[in-house]
């Protein structure tokens, strides 16, 4: 029973890491129909962010943050500018292309900046590890679903109660129409980003804590971070957050219980088995609206 409980535990806190990531991405797609792929660089520029800034320069902690956070965002700025803004024809299949390019080119100027050596930094507390009927639970994963939770209910807020949000989301509904009444549709596309790119950057922070961090961390996550998306409904936020979970849980139990080996394929097994018992997620498009 122990074990069980162990297994829970570390998929809430794996769960959460997807989480995180996936509402990022989903909240993207709601506000323009983008898929980008390369928010996995992202949360990986925010790890790496943070190792430099926390870890090596050691200032603040909350400096630390606001400073990892702003320059994530500025190069989601230059990367929406100068990498989708000029696409001519926004075919979905080129900016899909285009995003999986942007990746690579991420990963290449991470590997000159930090290096190819792993590295880490230590927990956000000095706490210990928490027991819970024999199971262990480290305070770090606390602040990973709590930052999951928090990220997910201000974006819901955002785009349900304030006017900046409802015209984001008539922007992807129909962008013709949205300009015709008078909403800037490319500044909506570039807030959009500047969220997303953000949103990642929170993702890569909170995560860095309890993983081993490298220039190439954000491959997997992003792919993780869009199983988890596709998994709660795209477009959905709190799809989102409940698809990082089964994912992260099903995973542990699948690692415990089986075998380790197959971890990551329980990701895309789960994720074509979702999609072909219902092709819109847990959450459909109309639910997805409501979220």
């Amino acid at each position: 029973m122990e074990d069980l409980l162990q297994y829970l535990f570390s998929g809430i806190s794996i769960g959460s890491v997807y989480a995180v990531v996936a509402i990022g991405l989903s909240m993207l797609y709601r506000s323009t129909e983008l898929i980008n792929f390369a928010h996995g660089e992202f949360a990986m520029f925010g790890a790496m962010g943070l190792v430099t800034l926390w870890g090596q320069l050691k200032l603040p902690l909350p400096l630390a943050f606001v400073l990892t956070v702003a320059g994530v965002s500025m190069v989601g700025i230059l990367f929406e500018r100068f990498a989708i803004r000029p696409v001519k024809d926004p075919h979905p299949i080129s900016l899909v292309i285009i995003t999986v390019g942007a990746s690579i080119v991420f990963r290449g100027v991470a590997m000159v900046v930090w290096g190819k050596d792993p590295v880490a930094v230590p927990s956000f507390s000095s706490h210990g590890s928490i027991e819970i009927a024999g199971a262990v639970i480290v305070p770090q994963s606390l602040y990973i679903v709590a930052a999951a939770l928090v990220l997910a209910g201000s974006l819901h807020l955002f785009f349900r109660y304030t006017l900046q949000g409802k015209a984001m989301t008539a922007c992807a509904v129909n962008k013709k129409a949205a300009w015709l009444t008078g909403i800037p549709s490319s500044r909506m596309g570039l807030f959009a980003v500047l969220i997303s790119s953000g949103s990642g950057a929170i993702a890569g922070i909170f995560i860095a804590p309890v993983t081993m961090n490298t220039y190439d961390m954000g491959t997997m996550l992003g792919l993780k971070g869009f199983c988890a998306a596709m998994i709660g409904g795209l477009g959905s936020l709190w799809g989102a957050f409940a698809g990082g979970l089964l994912l992260g849980i099903l995973e542990c139990f699948g690692a415990g219980l089986i075998s380790s080996g197959c971890k990551d394929a329980i990701a895309f097994v789960l994720l074509l088995l979702i999609l072909y018992l219902c092709p819109g997620g847990l959450f459909a498009q109309k639910q997805a609206d409501r979220f």
